[in-house]
């Protein structure tokens, strides 16, 4: 596996365990246990899901940095990491809370996102 196709895909599988860290405990408190569970614990299972993350996301970040012979600039990494981070959560969002619609603004903000990534790959 090549060392954009590593990055991208460790920096998807960080971002899934980050939104589950972040939003997650917003719909798992409908489970049974949890609904009683005070705030420190949600904190601490947080936690417990962001080692998760940073399992995947240093490396993908150490792999894919051109300055570790990676094919991406600093840059670059941190535009496909928001990209990333916000397309994971819109499907979270979508799956996860099913009342939470897209409207004409999203779309905009979407555009926008695919013109930071063209211009932070676009060669001068």
């Amino acid at each position: 596996m090549g060392k954009s196709l590593f990055t991208i895909l460790f920096l998807i599988i960080s971002n899934v365990f980050m939104t589950l860290a972040w939003y997650g405990h917003l719909k798992m408190e409908e489970i049974g246990w949890l609904k009683k569970t005070g705030i420190f614990s949600i904190i601490l299972i947080s936690w417990g899901l962001a080692f998760f993350e940073y399992l995947f996301q240093v490396p993908a970040n150490k792999f894919g940095f051109s300055g570790n012979g990676g094919p991406f600039s600093l840059f670059q990494l941190k535009v496909i990491q928001e990209v990333i981070t916000l397309a994971v959560f819109v499907v979270f969002a979508r799956f996860a809370f099913k009342t939470i619609d897209l409207n004409i603004n999203h779309l905009y903000a979407a555009i926008c996102l695919v013109l930071a990534v063209y211009f932070v790959f676009k060669k001068n």
